[in-house]
């Protein structure tokens, strides 16, 4: 299955501008603060200690892990809008490719809130009807739902991929903040960093099919594994 992107350009007007800041605000309540994708057991563990060590862990995460994995279901997940059979194909996909259990509640708890708070705050009709089909499945994954969120409102595919996968590194960023500890200027240097990253990871996915999902970021996953039995704990993964 190869995605071609429905949404011509990368324009964004300034509602869907505004909806897609507000969405992925670390301010929406979806939890993400609670999560460290693995990156606490990291610490633990002496991988990440410093500035340094946090941006190489984020980037790798960003270029061969999730991130990319992703990006790939996002595009797809779009591209799925209106067909029910695909969109809940791809609900489930996204479900199945968690590493561990604390991951996949990462996922879909986030995916989950999300779209109950976007459905009360901006109902669209485009965006219930995708929810009818994603009501019946596990999902969705974080990573479905605002991809399914932002088609149904209209926002261009890239922008909003980029967008998720900004929040997405902060949030990992603002757990290795609280945990290593480190402070706020350090972790705008490393966003700041990290933003060609992000736009590498759109660019090599577009285009990429289902089959092209996977990932080499083994220690992530790892780490992942290894904190569900973290004796002290500050995040949920």
């Amino acid at each position: 299955m190869t995605f071609h992107d429905p949404v011509l350009g990368d324009a964004v007007d300034p509602h869907a501008l505004h909806r897609l800041l507000a969405w992925l605000s670390p301010s929406f309540p979806v939890g993400a603060f609670s999560y460290s994708h693995g990156l606490e057991w990291a610490i633990e563990d002496g991988t990440v200690t410093d500035a340094p060590s946090l941006e190489a862990w984020v980037g790798d995460i960003l270029m061969h892990g999730a991130g990319r994995t992703d990006a790939i279901l996002f595009a797809h997940a779009a591209a799925a809008i209106d067909d029910a059979a695909a969109l809940r194909d791809i609900v489930d996909l996204a479900a199945a490719f968690q590493p561990g259990a604390e991951r996949r509640l990462e996922a879909l708890a986030q995916g989950r809130a999300f779209l109950i708070a976007v459905r009360a705050a901006w109902p669209n009709p485009v965006l219930e009807r995708a929810a009818a089909i994603i009501d019946g499945t596990e999902g969705p994954a974080y990573a479905v739902a605002v991809a399914v969120t932002a088609a149904a409102h209209g926002v261009p595919r890239r922008p909003a991929v980029h967008a998720y996968l900004h929040a997405f590194a902060a949030n990992i960023i603002s757990a290795g903040l609280r945990a290593v500890p480190l402070g706020q200027t350090d972790g705008q240097k490393i966003i700041a960093r990290l933003g060609p990253v992000v736009a590498r990871v759109v660019d090599s996915v577009e285009g990429l099919p289902l089959e092209a999902l996977g990932g080499a970021a083994f220690r992530a996953d790892i780490a992942s594994m290894k904190h569900e039995t973290q004796y002290t704990r500050l995040f949920r993964s």
